[in-house]
């Protein structure tokens, strides 16, 4: 699409995601975040396709499309998904499903795709897109398997892990963007928004 004449300046923007990281990450941008729910339910074995970027962006797209209509006109929505060996992994159900998650990818490289989606509500104009960072595992002990799970702090992330907490012991490299990993690729959203029409800097 063309990029519109003259930039507007973005001081706030409507979130369709519970993400905690999502938020932090767009408000260290100097951005206001208002969250907004999404009546989008994930059903990735519903899909036909196993591609981990393809069910990443579609999420996101479902999450954006069914968004509540409240908040700021500017929308963010954003999904990521683990995939390792064509299996997709999700959020754990419990911690003995985390733990069998954490076991498989335990010196081992996996991909985790973040797709996202940037809507102009007030224009109905949509900038999506997906990135993918390629993730390696040390090898995991039994004793460090059980104490990350017993933290808490999987139980609500895909592939039971999150990089910008206690599991950055876990990961030994990463090759791509680390917001990827995260949950939300900062620099492909801030193209979607210049896009769109919006300066972040202003």
């Amino acid at each position: 699409m063309s990029k519109p004449a003259q930039s507007r300046s973005l001081r706030e923007v409507s979130l369709a995601s519970q993400s905690p990281r999502r938020r932090l990450l767009l408000e260290g941008l100097g951005l206001r975040v208002v969250v907004v729910p999404s009546a989008y339910v994930e059903e990735s074995t519903a899909l036909e396709t196993r591609d981990g970027g393809e069910i990443a962006l579609r999420h996101a797209l479902g999450k954006a499309v069914q968004a509540a209509e409240n908040g700021p006109p500017v929308l963010i929505a954003a999904d990521t998904v683990v995939q390792i060996n064509g299996e997709l992994l999700g959020k754990p159900r419990d911690a003995h499903e985390a733990a069998a998650m954490l076991r498989k990818l335990s010196g081992r490289e996996h991909r985790v795709y973040t797709g996202f989606a940037v809507v102009d509500r007030t224009t109905k104009v949509c900038e999506s897109g997906v990135e993918s960072t390629a993730v390696h595992f040390a090898t995991l002990t039994d004793s460090e398997i059980a104490a990350y799970v017993a933290t808490g702090d999987p139980l609500d992330k895909a592939g039971a892990y999150g990089i910008q907490g206690r599991a950055g012991m876990l990961v030994s490299s990463i090759a791509g963007d680390f917001y990827t990993v995260m949950g939300l690729p900062l620099a492909r959203v801030g193209t979607a928004l210049r896009d769109l029409g919006y300066d972040v800097w202003a």
